[in-house]
């Protein structure tokens, strides 16, 4: 096991593990780290703890110190420089004419340079631009272009459920979403009620996947046939939260149809395992149809 201080350069990033140094941390407080940009500012989340060797990747960079109230001052003054900077670089990039939407910018913490964060359908030649800003802001420029879960993981928003976007505010890393998930759980495969912000599927439909893959290993399958206390009956329906189904009883004899809700339990069906190319069938599928990168 090794010792480290968890921490994290936004809010609602990613932690970072680093080396604790002699100090005592708080949850919340302001700390200086060295990184491989340099220094940084960044925010504790996990003042002390200890994880598995294999889940870091070693050796850890050290905290440096907490931070004065000098580096609080020089975070808020390169807080206070981005719309500024931002006007200034969109203009820029209008002047040369450029096929790129500007989304956020970063002055790193020591002032050695500052980073433009964009998205562009295609691939951009920024030379000139960056030899106009380097003109300007007198410091080395980058420019990063991001992916569309990228730029909303950045600059948040309200998802259809009316909270903000789970990548802006409590999802760390993106997962891979795939339309199977949408199938395994029920859902509507209409693009419009199961994408996000980003056009792409939403985040969410990774949370309760595991729980729903499990269930549906122990029901039957809609259009199956099933026989219950009443008798011979087809699913048309399944409720996997209840574990309860919905069967389809036909009475012949006197020409009746009858609907009735059992418990999993109280039927008995043929359970079919899928094989390994199904399986790889409908991971195929979902890949095709993957409404992602």
């Amino acid at each position: 096991m090794v010792k480290i201080t968890g921490v994290t350069f936004t809010a609602g990033g990613k932690v970072y593990f680093f080396a604790p140094g002699k100090d005592k941390y708080e949850k919340g407080m302001g700390v200086v780290v060295d990184t491989a940009r340099g220094l940084e500012y960044a925010t504790v989340l996990i003042p002390y703890g200890e994880v598995e060797d294999d889940k870091i990747v070693a050796p850890l960079k050290p905290i440096v110190r907490i931070a004065t109230a000098r580096d609080k001052e020089t975070v808020k003054r390169n807080t206070e420089r981005k719309p500024e900077a931002m006007r200034l670089a969109q203009e820029k990039i209008d002047k040369h004419n450029l096929d790129m939407k500007l989304i956020d910018c970063d002055f790193a913490f020591d002032g050695a340079k500052v980073v433009f964060y964009y998205s562009a359908p295609h691939r951009v030649d920024f030379r000139e631009l960056v030899k106009d800003l380097s003109s300007v802001f007198k410091m080395r420029i980058e420019l990063r272009q991001l992916g569309i879960r990228d730029e909303i993981k950045m600059i948040g928003g309200i998802g259809a459920c009316g909270r903000e976007c789970c990548c802006a505010t409590c999802m760390p890393d993106l997962k891979k979403v795939t339309i199977k998930m949408a199938k395994t759980q029920g859902l509507s495969l209409n693009p419009s009620k199961i994408s996000g912000l980003c056009g792409r599927l939403m985040c969410c439909l990774s949370y309760e996947n595991d729980y729903y893959s499990d269930a549906a290993k122990n029901v039957p399958k809609i259009g199956s046939e099933v026989i219950t206390p009443e008798g011979k009956g087809t699913v048309v329906n399944i409720n996997m939260l209840k574990m309860q189904v919905r069967v389809k009883i036909e009475d012949k004899k006197k020409d009746l149809i009858t609907y009735h809700d059992y418990p999993v339990e109280q039927l008995k069906f043929k359970k079919t395992a899928k094989t390994e190319r199904e399986d790889v069938e409908d991971d195929v599928g979902g890949e095709l149809k993957e409404i992602l990168d």
